[in-house]
């Protein structure tokens, strides 16, 4: 039944989405196809506005608040990405923001959200709960609360880029995307196998922030250590609750790649590809770069690069 009315709500985002998200390219690689032995069909959300995919849902989670509701504001808690597109957002729709940021978060993704208008409070990631934060904060003020993966509205908003693949690739037999909280994973997993549900869902994370692996292998959401990861948008230490048993039910496997692979993608995306992509975003196009999938030689894959912004 939740099955259902998830991807129902997909539907409805991509027309809430419809004119204010960009519908982002799709490129294709000779290089890639011939390095990986597979057709590889790239959904590049690094040209999403705010830079990643964040923005759609984000934007889709806004847009289905109050009157009232967006008078007080919102507060998010976001490694950058999230904080990014949720300010973005907050302007378009004159919202005010505000986000808790970790104090080692990389500084154009700072500037970005401040560009926007957010205010950003910055938070320890070793000692202290951003979520707990937020809450507080929430309370004191009356602010919505937008968390980055853990809201059907968010997840939602995540699943129209595989949606918009699929309506222009409808011929793909696998998607792959990167996995930090399970917004991107679980929102693509509905999306795609609501459209063909014989589609199979690969995520990636990186070898040092692998608890959806882990999570998928006991069976239970694991929480693990702050991650040390060039990642720094999969840094985060435990699956979704609501994102968890969708990745459990649809998704095919969860593999790992090393930070060197992450770099070595995102020099061959540079370098071969001429697009920037993030780290966060290169454990995918890592993952069909190295093989570490089993799947049939020249089969259709569509990748999500999840983001771009990273500094120079």
């Amino acid at each position: 039944m939740n099955k259902g009315i998830i991807f129902h709500d997909i539907i409805d985002a991509v027309e809430r989405l419809r004119g204010v998200a960009n519908r982002t390219p799709v490129l294709t690689s000779r290089v890639l196809n011939e390095l990986s032995r597979q057709q590889v069909y790239l959904k590049c959300e690094n040209f999403q506005r705010g830079g990643a995919f964040k923005f759609r849902g984000a934007y889709n989670a806004l847009s289905k608040l109050s009157e009232e509701e967006r008078k007080r504001g919102v507060i998010a808690f976001s490694s950058g990405n999230h904080a990014q597109g949720l300010a973005l957002a907050c302007k378009i729709l004159d919202v005010q923001a505000t986000i808790v940021m970790p104090d080692d978060a990389p500084e154009s993704k700072v500037e970005a959200v401040q560009s926007y208008g957010g205010n950003v409070l910055f938070f320890d990631r070793y000692k202290e709960s951003r979520e707990m934060i937020a809450s507080q904060y929430s309370e004191e003020h009356g602010m919505a609360i937008i968390p980055p993966f853990d809201h059907p509205d968010i997840i939602a908003g995540a699943g129209t880029a595989a949606y918009e693949l699929m309506q222009e690739h409808p011929f793909l037999e696998h998607l792959v995307t990167p996995v930090g909280g399970g917004g991107l994973i679980s929102g693509t997993a509905l999306a795609a196998k609501g459209m063909n549900p014989r589609v199979k869902i690969h995520g990636v994370e990186p070898e040092g922030a692998d608890d959806v692996r882990r999570s998928m292998l006991l069976g239970e959401r694991v929480r693990i250590d702050p991650p040390d990861t060039i990642a720094d948008g999969l840094r985060t230490q435990q699956v979704g609750e609501r994102n968890f048993p969708i990745i459990q039910q649809m998704v095919h496997e969860v593999v790992t790649v090393s930070e060197e692979e992450i770099e070595v993608a995102m020099r061959f995306a540079m370098v071969r590809l001429k697009i920037v992509i993030e780290p966060s975003s290169a454990v995918a196009l890592a993952a069909i770069m190295f093989r570490k999938f089993q799947i049939e030689k020249g089969s259709c894959i569509g990748v999500i690069l999840s983001g771009g912004n990273v500094e120079l």
